[in-house]
């Protein structure tokens, strides 16, 4: 084999292009690799300095999904060249992303892991408080998201001041003293409540929890600067009295204040129904729910009851798409979103925050409920990815 041949695996030009007359920054294009060879890294003819991330999501060893984020003009298109090669570059790019999972330990040195799971039998307490930081940790420039180690998989909201990774140093846990220094901090009080986009059963016109399990886990799928994934699995869940395997994914790409969600479910009968929302805020709430799966809300709340004098003031959205909407309802503390799984047990949707703190982010109820509208054309408009060899 030729030198060449050895220093290229394979040439494909992606052409992606927006649908919408509004520019898009930050556009997530996923490009699956489907190589024997290990591919190692990659040159864009026409954007060479443009970052990338190479990333092995079903954990095989070798990179399956290359991710790229581009800047869209209206209308408009781009058009790449990529080569992909065996070997290894020594190149680094600005993190955007970060996730993590930190045990707690009587050193307090809370070392890293990238999977833990424990047997159906561990009280929900005792999981939820050998975390630190009580469950997995997903963060973007913007905010940041923990899944809670227990039966709720409460998703919780962090904020920032400012676009920057800081989690490493305030851990969802600011001090004052933190907080003068301009750091952000966690910003919702979940309560009983599906909080921010967490994922439920629904039974008997309520949302119910994840009770009764033969396994629990979490995991880091990946962590990098343009994309990260933390997974939650569920093993022999008894839901409706018959037990099913599920696996919750949630990814968030740099630059994006939004969170991808990808449930995937099987072994549960079909008409098995689900649940999803976002909380109605604690104080001064304003909110919507429509029927086509957005719902929002904006209002205040006391996130941390050791500050009762410091409250916070947030945004919270999530949108459904119709595939896997059933219905959408209030009850007191929510917008509820029922949930079907698609013909092969999967379902998908989004959530996004704003607060009052970000700098970048809409400060009113009513500019939050337009920036909603106008994310979720973004996302019934997603950009066209054309692959050629």
């Amino acid at each position: 084999m030729s030198s060449a041949l050895l220093s290229l695996l394979l040439s494909i030009t992606v052409t992606v292009s927006n649908p919408l007359d509004t520019p898009r920054e930050n556009v997530p294009v996923v490009i699956p690799i489907n190589q024997k060879e290990e591919v190692r890294s990659v040159s864009i003819k026409e954007y060479p300095t443009l970052p990338y991330q190479l990333d092995d999501i079903n954990q095989d060893g070798k990179a399956d999904e290359l991710v790229l984020l581009l800047d869209i003009p209206a209308k408009g298109k781009k058009t790449l060249t990529i080569n992909m090669s065996p070997k290894s570059k020594d190149t680094t790019f600005e993190p955007k992303t970060n996730a993590y999972i930190r045990l707690n330990d009587k050193n307090k040195k809370h070392p890293k892991i990238t999977a833990i799971a424990y047997p159906g039998d561990v009280k929900n307490l005792e999981m939820y408080n050998s975390i630190h930081g009580h469950g997995a940790v997903l963060e973007g420039l913007n905010n940041a998201i923990r899944v809670y180690m227990d039966n709720r998989q409460s998703v919780d909201l962090y904020a920032k001041n400012k676009p920057q990774l800081e989690l490493d140093t305030t851990g969802f846990y600011t001090t004052r003293e933190q907080l003068a220094q301009g750091y952000g901090r966690d910003i919702l009080w979940a309560g009983k409540s599906v909080a921010l986009g967490s994922f439920r059963g629904y039974q008997n016109n309520s949302p119910v929890t994840i009770d009764t399990v033969s396994s629990r886990g979490q995991r880091i799928i990946t962590t990098g600067p343009l994309r990260s994934i933390i997974e939650v699995e569920d093993r022999d869940w008894i839901y409706n009295g018959k037990p099913l395997h599920m696996t919750q994914r949630y990814t968030m790409y740099g630059g994006h204040r939004d969170v991808e969600v990808d449930i995937k479910i099987s072994g549960a009968p079909v008409s098995n129904k689900y649940c999803t929302g976002i909380q109605k805020l604690e104080t001064d709430n304003e909110g919507f729910i429509k029927k086509d799966g957005l719902a929002g809300s904006w209002g205040s709340n006391i996130p941390d009851k050791g500050m009762k004098d410091l409250t916070d003031t947030l945004g919270l959205g999530i949108y459904v798409p119709t595939p896997y909407l059933v219905e959408t309802k209030e009850d007191d503390v929510n917008y509820l979103t029922v949930l079907k799984p698609d013909a092969k047990g999967n379902i998908r949707y989004t959530f996004t925050s704003g607060a009052m703190r970000d700098i970048t982010s809409p400060h009113s109820a009513e500019d939050w409920f337009t920036y909603l509208r106008k994310w979720q054309k973004e996302l019934q408009n997603p950009v066209k990815v054309t692959i050629r060899k």
